[in-house]
């Protein structure tokens, strides 16, 4: 059986690690692997090949570092397929969402090619007599990332590009889970010209996310996750004298509006919630039915729930794969039936699908709960799996305030056909990213990924360029160039006049 092991300073190694988790095929509930999990001397071991790595990266060039970046694109692109099997094996999910994913993270990698533009500073002439002022950024050194199952590939990307296209140097510390595409990706940087020791990755559970966050040689930190464990890693990592940005987790919503065209609403929910599996933070687990579309809307939500094609993820002809563990399909079914115990009712239950063929696979089926009410449950847990419930509104003000009664605040979309009404909720609700007839409103790349609430800790939202503001810290210069003529005299007080 296939261990997968640590990528420090430019090549695979066990380290000091004696541990390994399991890692599973989802659609057999077999083993199919196994990962190292690291002690805190592997910790320490990337920590300082990056820190070596950084002393001649960090005052490299900007064209040397858009030059490897550019490479990667190029390798990111021809290796697609690949990835997307690996990434389709290990978490579950349907080979063209794992090609999408690893589209949207390549995009970050074009961003990260232009990062000369993205790092320009200013300059002000004259601003005394013989006196001028400009700005620039410099890296941190060595900087991390602890990343979720859901997304193996594409929310990396988020991070180590930006962070490497600004002169840092990178620990990456990825969910067990699905492991793989984290060591290919190493090897592609190593073949796009990337020095040895300035992406690493290190394999792990607490041990190793404890090991970063108390790390005094690590500047910064970025997570992506549970609410729970962001808050955990903001508050370690803060009082351990770093920068964190942790992004949380979610509970979306997406409104309806009776002039919606319910047909075109329903096509993109069914597609936002159980799309994935729903393992997204950014998926739809909520629709807000608005007066006289509840019934039509919950019809049609229905049709499409059960039309969907649920089997393994490596075949094509499937729309959505298992969930990533045995734990998380109890997971998503005790909600089901927690739901219907509170008074939702239970229009589509996915909780006793078998896919033939696969019976031991983590398959729970699309599930799609009505007359949800905000102090159930099933509402106000981040589920995380292929279930969206309804909840009814009277009016687009009263969905306004569930919206913004949720705890999380990560993406929110409407469907409406009517102008004022989008731009009503688009300034009223208090959520980070959002969509007006478009049910998952991630930013392109050259836009900064975040929410609000619980579902953001720490100042920056991720990637673009915020991403860069993250990464860097700013200086400002203010210089004279005195003349043989050195009448200019010293003051003990700040100049009157210029």
């Amino acid at each position: 059986m296939k261990t997968v092991q640590h990528w420090i300073d430019g090549a695979a190694t066990s380290g000091a690690s004696t541990r390994t988790a399991p890692v599973w095929d989802p659609a057999t509930g077999q083993q199919q692997a196994a990962v190292l999990l690291a002690e805190r001397a592997d910790v320490d071991a990337a920590v300082a090949a990056a820190a070596r790595a950084f002393e001649s990266w960090g005052d490299s060039s900007l064209t040397k570092r858009t030059r490897v970046l550019f490479s990667l694109r190029e390798l990111l692109a021809r290796h697609e397929d690949e990835m997307a099997r690996i990434i389709a094996a290990e978490h579950g999910k349907v080979i063209d969402d794992a090609r999408g994913e690893i589209v949207r993270g390549r995009e970050v990698v074009e961003y990260a090619c232009g990062i000369i533009s993205a790092l320009k500073g200013g300059y002000s002439d004259q601003i005394s007599t013989g006196i001028d002022s400009f700005d620039f950024r410099q890296p941190l050194g060595v900087v991390a990332g602890i990343t979720p199952f859901n997304f193996p590939i594409m929310v990396p990307l988020w991070m180590h590009p930006i962070a490497i296209a600004c002169g840092n140097t990178f620990v990456l510390k990825p969910s067990e889970r699905d492991p793989s595409v984290s060591n290919f990706v190493a090897r592609l940087y190593a073949d796009a010209g990337l020095p040895d020791g300035v992406f690493n990755v290190v394999h792990g559970d607490k041990t190793a996310v404890d090991g970063i966050l108390d790390h005094p040689g690590i500047e910064a930190v970025s997570f992506v996750g549970s609410t729970p464990i962001a808050r955990y890693v903001h508050e370690r990592g803060t009082a351990a004298g770093k920068r964190v940005q942790a992004l949380g987790g979610a509970k979306n919503h997406a409104v309806v509006l009776p002039d919606a065209d319910l047909e075109f609403a329903a096509d993109h929910l069914t597609a936002a919630a159980f799309g994935s599996a729903g393992q997204r933070c950014m998926a739809i687990s909520a629709a807000v039915a608005v007066g006289e579309a509840a019934d039509a809307l919950v019809r049609v939500l229905a049709d499409k729930a059960e039309a969907i094609r649920v089997g393994p993820g490596q075949d094509t002809a499937n729309d959505m794969g298992p969930v990533i563990t045995a734990q998380a399909r109890e997971r998503v079914a005790s909600y089901v039936g927690s739901g219907e115990a509170q008074g939702a009712a239970v229009v589509v239950d996915g909780r006793d699908l078998k896919v033939a063929g696969h019976e031991e696979g983590f398959f729970v089926g699309p599930s799609l709960l009505d007359r949800v009410t905000p102090d159930m449950d099933v509402y106000k847990d981040e589920v995380f799996g292929p279930l969206l419930v309804v909840v009814r509104a009277a009016d687009l003000d009263e969905a306004i305030e569930i919206v913004n009664g949720n705890p999380y605040g990560n993406g929110t979309a409407v469907f409406t056909s009517d102008g004022e009404s989008a731009r009503r909720f688009q300034r009223r609700v208090t959520v980070g990213m959002i969509g007006v007839n478009v049910p998952i409103p991630v930013p392109m790349s050259h836009y900064s990924f975040g929410g609000w609430k619980d579902s953001l800790f720490g100042g920056h939202h991720i990637h673009g360029p915020e991403g860069v503001s993250f990464y860097t810290r700013a200086k400002v210069v203010t210089s004279r160039w005195p003349h043989v003529d050195r009448s200019v005299e010293a003051a003990f007080n700040f100049p009157s006049h210029g």
